[in-house]
Order: C-alpha cells, then structure tokens, then sequence
C-alpha cells in the first residue's frame, strides 16, 4: 500500500503471526489518507471509561480546548455516562520533531507529540478513524466497551495547501451546510476551504456598510439551468451575515482547516453591478444573472472602484480575521474599458496601452491593501498574466498544464486543474448519472493525478504549495448533491495532498471502500463505488444527462485559452 510502513512494534510483544498483530493491522490499515509509516502493536487499549485530556508545554491550554471538544463529540468524555477510571490522553508539541504528529496507543494511555497545534488536530482525527464508525454519529459512542488497536503512527502531509472550493453562489447553501462541510473536510485532513462568496448570479455577503449588496444582489427571482434551460420563475438567495463567516472561520479554524473567502473581480460581478450599477459601464442595465452559468460581466477598474471594493475587503478581515482573502480576475470582459472615459483616463495616467494592465493594476492595489493587513491574496491564473500579482500573491492555476507551469515559475502556486480537480463533472460515463458539466472526472483519475509533474525544474517544484478540489455549483441545488459529487473522489485527492503518489489503485479503492461506513455514519449521501442509488440518477426529467464524454474536448479547450487573460 503505497506511502505506509508496516512494521511491529516489538516493545508490546507482538509478531507477525500473531492474531492480535493481524487484527491491530487490519485496523490501522482501514485509516484514510494513508499515514507515512504505521507500527501495530499487540492487544487493544479499552477506553469504555473514556479518555482524560492532559496537555504538556507552551501549547498546553490550546490542546486541551481542542482534544477536550474532540473527546466530547466522541462521547469518549469521563465522567456521567461512563464509569471506571479514564484512560490519560496526553498531547504535547514538540517544534523540532521530524514529523507532523506521533500518535502512540499503548496497553495503558493514548499520547500525541505533535509540531504544531494544527498536527495534533490531525493526530486526534487519526485516534478518531481508529475508533468505531459510530463513534463519528451525533450522539457519539454509547456506554460500554471501546477499544483502541495498540500501535503508533508517524505522519505528515506531503503538501501544506490540501484544499477544497465550495461555489455557494450560483446555488446558496445555508450556514449549516458549510459547518458540515467543514467536518468532512477535516475528516479527511484537508486545511483550506475555499468559499467563492460573489458572482454573477449572487452575492452572498450581507455588508454592514453597503446594505445594497444583500438586498438587491443577494436573490435572483428566477434560475435557469444552463445558459439554455428554462426559467423556474422561483427566488433563489441567501446571504450569510459577517457573524456567520466569523463562526465559519473560528469553526474551521478549530478543526485545523483556514477558510479563504473570495470576492470576485473585476469579472463576474453581476451581482454587484445590479446593487451598485455606477460601478459598471455606463448606460448598460445590470440585473443579477437567472443563468446558473459563467458570463461575461466586469466592473470598472478605476481609482473610485477600488476604493469601493477596499471598504468591502476590510469589512470581511476585520469580521473574520482570515489570513488569505481570494480576489478572483478570472474570464473578466474588457472590451468596453478602453471606450469608457474614466478607464481611458487612468490608462493615460499610468502609461498603460492596454486594458488588460488596468485588470492587474486593480488586482495589484487591492492584494497590497491586504497585504498591510497581513492577509495574503490569492487569484486565478488569469491574473499572472495581466501583471495582477505581488511577488507573495498565491497563484491558483485551473486552465490546466500549461498555467500552471507558467505560474509556478514565478510564484507560489495551488494546482487545480479542471481535469482532474473539477468534481463538478460526472464520475462516469454511466447514462445514469445526473445532469453535470459533462466529464467523466473519476476516481482513477483523481489518483493519478500529479500536483507536481514530473518534468517540471526544481524551481517548480519548490513553488507548489499543494492542490485542491473544486465544486462549482451550476447543477448542485442542496447538500445532497454536494456530497454525491465531492465524495469518495475527495477522498482519493486527500490521499494525493497527504500522502503523495497512489502507486495501487486497487489498494486505494480497498482503503475508500473500508472508509466509506465512516461516511455512513456521518449521514453522508456519496455516491457507492459500484455507481449511483437508483434515487441519485438524472431520471427522465430536467436532470437527466445531456452529454457525456467531453472531458477531452473540455481539455483541449481549457488549454487553448491558457495564454490568454
């Protein structure tokens, strides 16, 4: 099984032969992503008593808040519902260890060494896959008998950016469902989620200062799937208040994943223009999008705009104290900027010939504006080539191969392609499946993929940061459908982003398959390995499948438009 040392650790008087040995391995070997090197041992440690959280060394205060919440979701907290003498679960950090985390189960107490804060979190997520399924239900694990397999486990993440894009714009999801969200991420050792926040079709964010974002951009009175489809003729919104992406980020922050927000412009912006039209070209009428679909829409990119969309910035930092704020710059429409007086203005001021020097001009202003805020931005690959980077600005490459190696000559980049890492397309060419973007995008397709390739210099290499997984949400209406599409193709991408190459697909799908009861418990409606549930197909109606067999074709066009913004 790639990425993962069995041995046996000899201290618990174990041998290979022994059925202890082989029931703790089969165990440790059930855990998704795979961790760099495991030692079953012998013997069960029983918790039934529950796990008594002490927390060593300058993070002591920080571990115990978080172990403490764990063990508590776990049902595994001493005290009423279970009687006898807790087992110790020891955590503490340890800056110069060489690895992420050491998990350690004994015959007498659970310990967790671990660098950081954020790896003793991953350390627990481990101790809790080792744990029943059950264990991961709301009401935890019942009273009784519960044991852990005796081993140790050494890990750390092959890449430090294992991402997740959620689109709640073109289909609003509540609160709750990006909570929920959050834990099946973590459940898989991701550490970002992207929230792409703004677009044609909606704004999702309820400004205190600008209260016309919300009541004019955040609903559109009717939706079409599709830039053919018919209208519902029904309101589709929501917005979430700067109180909501506060508990968003603290939320996932607990868990170890950062949340990035993004704000998109100067392109797809609709919905901005619609509340605020005296930022869009002149004489033009700006409704909010009915078409769940990418169009061409831009703001101007003038002095007056940007100091708009600063106010905008600082309001969503100062609510949630994020650290990356994604800004965007993708499929802008520029062809009306050079007319425009005030752009052509601009222009003149600054030397420019082109229209596409004000997109990077705007994007630049408004990455050193926070940058003074100590918050890194991020933009799509768009942006590197109208010069709308800083020498720190995160490079987020979707228009495949090309992109991306370009960006990561330069600068710090997150690899996500369309193909492999839009899992908005079909899992397969089953005509059954639902109406999607077309594809198929598979699992085998997801673990081959490679975040850094193999031709690529050491320059590149060095500017990866990781990779991630998108789901725009076109044809995704509900919960339901986010969890169709993202799982189990996610868990194949936490096994690339943590655990590096997957040599043995076979093995792979041995390990989602022995994972999946996990799902289950978590109420999680992925679609089955062998293909959908008879009530996941498209049917006979508006979601039946249209096309199938594009994602050649999707390839090829995606890396015709690389070189250009």
């Amino acid at each position: 099984m790639v990425g993962l040392m069995l041995s046996y650790d000899s201290s618990a008087g174990s041998s290979p032969g022994s059925a202890d040995a082989d029931d703790a391995a089969a165990r440790y070997a059930t855990l998704l992503p795979t961790p760099s090197r495991v030692l079953p041992g012998s013997g069960s440690l029983d918790v039934g008593a529950g796990l008594e959280v002490r927390a060593e060394g300058p993070d002591a205060r920080e571990l115990e808040h978080r172990a403490t919440r764990v063990v508590a979701r776990l049902g595994l907290a001493a005290g009423a519902a279970r009687s006898g003498t807790p087992v110790p679960l020891v955590l503490r950090t340890a800056g110069g260890a060489s690895c992420g985390y050491v998990l350690d189960v004994s015959p007498d107490a659970v310990t967790i060494t671990a660098t950081v804060v954020e790896h003793a979190v991953h350390a627990l997520t481990t101790l809790t896959q080792l744990l029943p399924p059950s264990a991961l239900r709301a009401d935890g694990l019942p009273a009784g008998p519960v044991h852990l397999p005796v081993g140790r486990v050494e890990d750390s993440p092959r890449y430090g950016w294992r991402g997740a894009m959620l689109d709640v714009v073109r289909h609003y999801a509540p609160p709750r469902t990006v909570l929920r969200y959050v834990d099946l991420l973590a459940l898989h050792k991701f550490n970002r989620l992207h929230l792409h926040l703004t677009d044609d079709q909606g704004w999702r964010i309820n400004s205190e200062r600008f209260p016309r974002l919300a009541e004019v951009g955040g609903w559109r009175p009717s939706t079409r799937l599709g830039p053919t489809g018919e209208p519902d003729h029904t309101p589709h919104g929501g917005v979430y208040s700067l109180a909501d992406l506060a508990e968003i980020v603290r939320y996932a922050r607990e868990r170890g994943i950062d949340v990035v927000p993004e704000i998109d412009v100067p392109g797809h912006t609709s919905a901005l223009r619609a509340a605020y039209p005296e930022l869009g070209q002149p004489g033009v009428e700006h409704t909010v999008q009915d078409t769940v679909w990418a169009g061409g829409s831009s703001i101007r990119p003038t002095r007056d705009v940007a100091a708009f969309l600063v106010e905008v910035l600082d309001e969503l930092v100062e609510a949630t104290g994020v650290r990356y704020v994604h800004l965007g710059g993708d499929e802008c429409d520029m062809s009306w900027w050079a007319g425009d007086p005030q752009v052509a203005a601009e222009m003149a001021e600054h030397g420019y010939t082109e229209p596409k020097q004000m997109h990077g001009h705007l994007l630049r202003t408004l990455a050193a504006h926070l940058a003074g805020r100590g918050v890194r931005a991020v933009v799509w690959d768009e942006g590197l080539l109208t010069g709308g980077v800083l020498p720190d600005t995160v490079v987020m490459a979707w228009r495949g191969e090309k992109a991306s190696a370009r960006a990561a000559r330069t600068h710090d980049v997150v690899r996500a392609p369309l193909f492999p890492t839009y899992f908005n397309f079909d899992q397969s060419d089953d005509p059954a499946e639902p109406r999607s973007e077309g594809g198929p995008v598979t699992i085998a397709d997801v673990a081959a993929f490679a975040p850094v390739p193999d031709d690529w210099d050491d320059t590149q290499r060095d500017h990866v940061l990781g990779g991630q997984f998108q789901i725009w949400s076109e044809w995704v209406p509900d919960e339901r459908r986010i969890d169709y599409l993202a799982f189990p193709r996610a868990c194949a991408l936490a096994q690339v982003l943590w655990s590096g190459p997957v040599g043995d697909l076979d093995a792979l799908t041995t390990r989602i398959a022995a994972h999946l009861p996990r799902l289950d418990a978590l109420g999680v409606a992925y679609r089955p390995l062998a293909g959908p549930h008879s009530w996941q197909t498209g049917g006979e109606g508006v979601w039946r499948r249209t096309a199938s067999g594009t994602i050649n074709q999707t390839r090829a066009w995606v890396e015709s438009i690389s070189d250009e913004p």
